[in-house]
């Protein structure tokens, strides 16, 4: 759970300074909202990325994280920028398992 956080921190400000620096920001609320919709992929994907949880479990909170996700954006921008962010998300998450895939053990944990 440690490292899963560490990887979201680490994921947001990380994509969220390469946007600050390399592009133009319009508006730096939703630069963040994206942001933090690359970093949760990424800690949510390192967090289920573990024997313990079942492919239904892994769909089924990646799904969840997602409706998160678009409820929150909807809220605070509106629905049309928030499904970018889903977007994001489900590239980081599939990138991740892709990555995994190709290891001998299907983890990148190990």
């Amino acid at each position: 759970m440690k490292r899963a956080l560490i990887y979201f921190v680490l994921g947001t400000g990380i994509i969220f300074l390469i946007n600050y620096l390399f592009t133009e920001i319009k508006d730096l609320g939703l630069e963040l909202y994206y942001s933090i919709a690359f970093g949760l992929a990424w800690g949510l994907a390192y967090f289920l990325d573990d024997v313990k949880f079942s492919l239904l479990q892994k769909m089924g909170l990646s799904f969840g994280a997602m409706a998160i996700l678009v409820a929150v954006g909807a809220l605070i921008f509106n629905l049309e920028l928030a499904i970018p962010s889903i977007i994001k998300f489900s590239t980081v998450f599939v990138a991740y398992y892709l990555f995994a895939s190709f290891r001998g053990s299907k983890s990148l944990r190990n």
